[in-house]
């Protein structure tokens, strides 16, 4: 995860303004298939970390492979009105 120095830019997924983003391959790389562009979309290091916690790089290509299967996912609702009350400052724990 590789932040990106943003000012204040939104998190695609709980929509805070935060000033670091990472970049989540919508694809997991391990699951691409050689020389496949993979679309990515830009996460809070939170949302980032809590998907990867939550799911495996085979749920995420099979199941959760776009941004709104992401946001309607009914455990990443539940993380997501959590998350949005939480400081954008603050480091958040993840849990499995």
């Amino acid at each position: 995860m590789q932040p990106l120095e943003c000012p204040l830019a939104s998190c695609a997924l709980c929509e805070r303004a935060v000033n670091n983003l990472t970049v989540h391959h919508l694809v997991p790389r391990s699951q691409a298939k050689k020389g496949q562009t993979i679309p990515t979309v830009n996460l809070c290091s939170a949302c980032h970390r809590q998907l990867h916690a939550m799911f495996s790089n085979r749920q995420l290509a099979r199941e959760l492979a776009s941004l709104e299967s992401l946001k309607h996912e009914p455990a990443m609702q539940k993380f997501l009105r959590w998350v949005r009350k939480q400081d954008a400052n603050k480091r958040i724990k993840v849990r499995r």
